[in-house]
């Protein structure tokens, strides 16, 4: 039996499916809300420009993806692609699958344009870093509109030391844009044991100037700001403002509260880690979706009561394990992905290989995060850990 040639195929798609001009498909998208817009161009010409509002389901991978991308078969659907060709062989393909309501666009995008029609022409990334994170754009989670968020977001990492670098490492290796370190101590040989954006070489230099060159170094393509200060109630409100999301890496008590505080009064999430010895521990603590630091801990234990952390110790790849986890977190938030640590705090056993969950409550009565609470102001608690 003989096959059918492309010609034959053309004609007898023109002949049994229904096609609009871009007039009515304008008129039909102003009239009827519920009409999804399918671009079935490439990647490439999807990012030059396309209809306002459409999905991108390329040609190549249509039979692949129209199930996660269009999953009501029976919904109306209009698809086009450049000149109104591809998209009458598409529109078989969905009709072969299934789909029931599809009509193609005359002329396709090319028309659409001339004739003055409104066109989207998305924020896009270049080709370096397309190729740098084509990992990320691989994943229907995160592609390019999620990389893009990333590279739009602002996150102050407080501290160059255990947790915040590598919560820092890899938010610099995912392509944070902006990334604000906080420090005001300087390398020592005792910080090598776990403070991996350090070096040997670098012992005695501020953090916040070695932090920089290591996260530039890994990735020029991001900001990196650099505030080499301690955080206290009179600066706190400057360093954290433009910051979307702030990751504690702190490693005292007066610190933390004072970052809780911030932002509760700012309605910033507050990526939370802490770690001792063996265990470890992460949460978000974000104003008005949970509780804060304080609803856990409503005051600082006295100065006596807190061990010093060089006494005390940790295991140095401990850091690791909970900075990742923050780093994680803050993607998340960005992306609007997942179920955050919001509320739950997590623990980690490294002796036992364990994780624990623990629930937490936001108290009503807060003063920080209640709702309806006026902000009672910042506290700076007397120093201790080795502060």
């Amino acid at each position: 039996m003989a096959g059918k040639s492309y010609d034959e195929l053309l004609a007898e798609y023109r002949e049994s499916i229904p096609e609009m001009d871009p007039e009515q498909v304008e008129e039909t998208l102003g009239n009827e809300a519920d009409v999804t817009i399918v671009d079935v161009r490439e990647s490439d010409e999807y990012r030059a420009g396309h209809l306002p509002g459409a999905v991108q389901l390329s040609r190549g991978f249509l039979e692949m993806q129209a199930a996660k991308k269009l999953p009501d078969q029976d919904a109306r659907i209009i698809a086009y692609c450049a000149g109104g060709v591809r998209s009458l062989f598409a529109a078989n393909s969905l009709r072969v699958l299934g789909y029931t309501n599809i009509t193609s666009m005359k002329g396709g995008f090319t028309r659409w344009k001339q004739n003055g029609h409104p066109v989207d022409v998305p924020e896009t990334l270049s080709e370096q870093e397309r190729e740098r994170y084509a990992r990320h754009l691989s994943i229907d989670e995160v592609g390019e509109a999620g990389q893009l968020l990333m590279k739009k977001a602002k996150v102050l990492c407080i501290g160059a030391g255990g947790l915040g670098s590598p919560a820092a490492f890899y938010l610099a290796a995912a392509g944070i844009g902006t990334l604000g370190i906080v420090d005001y101590d300087v390398v020592d040989l005792t910080n090598l044991q776990r403070q991996i954006l350090h070096t040997d070489a670098r012992v005695g230099d501020p953090k916040t100037d070695s932090a920089k060159d290591t996260l530039l170094a890994l990735n020029p393509d991001i900001e990196i700001v650099t505030h080499n200060d301690r955080v206290h109630s009179t600066n706190v409100d400057e360093l954290f403002e433009g910051y979307d999301i702030i990751v504690d890496g702190c490693d005292n008590f007066p610190t933390r509260y004072l970052v809780n505080d911030a932002c509760c009064k700012h309605g910033i999430p507050n990526v939370h880690g802490s770690i001792y010895r063996f265990e470890g521990q992460a949460t978000v603590f974000w104003p008005g979706k949970g509780p804060c630091y304080r609803c856990l801990f409503p005051e600082p234990p006295p100065p006596e009561m807190a061990p010093s952390c060089a006494e005390a110790g940790v295991l140095g790849v401990l850091p690791g394990v909970i900075g990742v986890l923050e780093a994680i977190e803050v993607i998340k938030i960005i992306l609007g992905k997942g179920d955050l640590l919001t509320g739950r705090l997590l623990t980690y056993d490294a002796l036992e290989a364990r994780f624990r969950e623990l629930k937490i409550q936001a108290d009503p009565d807060c003063n920080y995060c209640g709702e309806g609470k006026e902000f009672p102001g910042y506290t700076d608690y007397a120093h201790f850990c080795g502060v």
